[in-house]
């Protein structure tokens, strides 16, 4: 079992700035891959970044540039920065961990709501 808490979200005009966390705890795997997905209204859940155990990192084209996904190992930390944010960007963010071992271990925080409005 690994239980995800997601930190950091607000309100923000568009231009600014926030940074979200992710803290894992439990049975955590060696090997995995975490990410950031979020979902707006009346729209699919999207995978906005990915990292996995070993730095790797993939983004959505449409943070590209602007968002930044990083870890912790050492202390179970995942991090969104969020630069230059547009109103497309609201949404509730979800934290993601995967085991790239077992396709069955895949757990979900329980959303932090981020909103980019003047």
């Amino acid at each position: 079992q690994v239980q995800l808490v997601e930190s950091g979200g607000g309100l923000v005009q568009p231009g600014g700035s926030l940074r979200l966390s992710c803290a894992a705890s439990g049975s955590i795997f060696r090997v995995y891959t975490m990410g950031w997905y979020r979902q707006a209204p009346e729209r699919q859940r999207e995978l906005v970044a990915t990292i996995t155990n070993g730095g790797n990192t993939n983004y959505t084209d449409s943070v590209k540039g602007r968002f930044t996904i990083s870890g912790d190992n050492a202390k179970n930390l995942v991090y969104l920065q969020m630069n230059s944010l547009k109103p497309e960007d609201t949404a509730v963010y979800y934290c993601n961990f995967k085991s790239r071992y077992s396709p069955k271990v895949d757990y979900w925080g329980q959303g932090t709501q981020v909103t980019v409005s003047s």
